[in-house]
């Protein structure tokens, strides 16, 4: 058996707001709802996000929910064209997420930006080359 990531919780201070972000700004589909959580479907073949109210999540893990900052992880979602990245950048930024790092040629071939949902977590939308 190998490991593959089904589903990637994220903890977020609002589950209303984050649901908007991710179903209503960036056309996610709904695949699971129960209060307090959604998990979004991407489409076949891709991890699904699942959005849980931090201190929930950090309870479920036996965990603190305080910290900030970079958490050492992010998501990429990589795209076919510079076009694709530029779109899916302006659509976070209409979602009412933030541009961290606009969309900009790479030294090794690539297009690339980073945005952050409103809650904080990274996400780099890039192309393959």
């Amino acid at each position: 058996m190998s490991l593959r990531a089904s589903a990637v919780m994220l903890g977020v201070k609002d589950v209303n707001r984050a649901r908007k972000f991710y179903v209503d700004g960036l056309g996610c589909d709904v695949d699971q709802e129960f209060p307090g959580f959604v998990r979004c479907s991407l489409g076949e073949g891709s991890s699904m996000p699942a959005l849980h109210e931090r201190e929930a999540a950090a309870q479920d893990a036996g965990v603190p929910a305080e910290g900030s900052g970079f958490r050492g992880v992010s998501f990429h979602f990589i795209t076919d064209s510079r076009d694709e990245v530029d779109e899916v950048m302006r659509s976070a930024r209409a979602a009412g997420g933030t541009v961290v790092k606009p969309a900009a040629a790479a030294e090794w071939g690539g297009y690339f930006g980073y945005f952050s949902d409103p809650d904080g977590h990274l996400w780099k939308v890039t192309t393959a080359t």
